[in-house]
């Protein structure tokens, strides 16, 4: 399980109906995290309650008083913050060979979807807001990174 962890100000995600062209937003949240998530396919339990106590108890925001210091930074548990949680296949990319990228190490979404629901059901037995994009359509996500403050988690 791979994760791109971004300390926001702001997150949301927009859900687009490529037939219609409608869209609407899914998820938002004020500072906190925004989580962009990839599953394998050797991913499961033990994956998931790893990464969920990762999201959830990493050092990463500022201090309540507003300090960036290292030894100040607090987790969203602490905090009280929101995370926004999004599946993202494509973290899974081997570019290693030619112009295009393989998905053959993302795992398919019939065994994505039940673990990233679980990562959010993890996430919020943690006591944390959790908003969500939904799994398998075509998002736009937007943020304003607090920072900019990204990482990259793999558990």
């Amino acid at each position: 399980m791979r994760a791109v962890i971004q300390r926001v100000k702001q997150a949301s995600v927009t859900v687009i109906d490529e037939e219609t062209g409608q869209s609407h937003q899914a998820g938002a949240i004020d500072a906190g995290l925004c989580v962009l998530l990839g599953i394998t396919h050797d991913d499961g339990p033990e994956q998931v309650e790893k990464m969920a106590r990762k999201i959830a108890q990493l050092k990463l925001l500022r201090s309540p008083q507003g300090s960036d210091e290292p030894n100040e930074r607090v987790s969203v548990e602490e905090s009280g913050a929101s995370v926004l949680l999004v599946s993202q296949f494509t973290l899974y990319a081997d570019v290693r060979k030619g112009r295009k990228p393989s998905w053959s190490k993302a795992a398919p979404g019939a065994v994505a979807q039940p673990l990233f629901d679980d990562v959010v059901a993890s996430v919020r037995r943690y006591g944390i807001d959790v908003h969500t994009g939904e799994f398998g359509e075509m998002m736009d996500v937007s943020l304003v990174n607090d920072g900019p403050f990204t990482i990259i988690a793999e558990v």
